[in-house]
């Protein structure tokens, strides 16, 4: 079975990618093909989000246990197979690459295909620029004054959606993609 997600951001208009990846595959694997897609660092502390339709977060799925309590269950991606976790097309995931800034993509799984396998992942579609996987700090601490938390320049507006809208279209998912790929057998 074949899992195929898009891939969205909040940052960056137009940017958009689809990844299709074997169900039996881990989620290590799938970030792997994420970092491989954007031309990020893969060796960057990151996790998944399970989430529900409301894009709130249920279930984090980590690169490296951070040392969390020993009664709380630590899901890592290395050891997690995608089916495990997901069953249903149109579940929803939030990848977070970048932890200093809470900074993610949002995913979802828009169709599996049953009979077919694969045996690596696949970017089957790369459509613009991804974000910076990092933001210098230095430069942001240059446009806030620490004190009052507000802009040094007046022409920046610094606020929650600082690094991406709060929210996006949900369109973003459904333009077209996955009608056009085949897969052989």
């Amino acid at each position: 079975m074949i899992f195929n997600f898009r891939i969205v951001s909040d940052e960056v208009d137009n940017f958009k990618r689809e990844i299709s990846i074997d169900a039996d595959d881990t989620f290590l694997n799938l970030k792997n093909a994420i970092c491989d897609s954007v031309g990020y660092d893969k060796n960057e502390m990151s996790s998944f989000f399970l989430c529900d339709n409301n894009w709130e977060k249920e279930r984090e799925i980590t690169l490296e246990d951070m040392g969390s309590d020993a009664d709380q269950d630590v899901w890592l991606m290395e050891d997690s197979v995608l089916s495990d976790s997901i069953d249903d097309e149109g579940q929803r995931l939030i990848f977070t690459f970048d932890y200093m800034t809470d900074r993610s993509f949002f995913i979802e799984l828009k169709q599996i295909v049953t009979g077919r396998n694969l045996k690596d992942p696949l970017c089957t579609m790369a459509v613009g620029n991804p974000p910076a996987q990092t933001v210098d700090l230095d430069e942001f601490d240059a446009k806030v004054d620490t004190k009052t938390g507000k802009a040094v320049d007046a022409d920046v507006d610094i606020d929650e959606d600082f690094y991406g809208d709060a929210q996006y279209n949900d369109d973003e998912f459904d333009a077209a993609g996955f009608d056009e790929m085949t897969f052989d057998e």
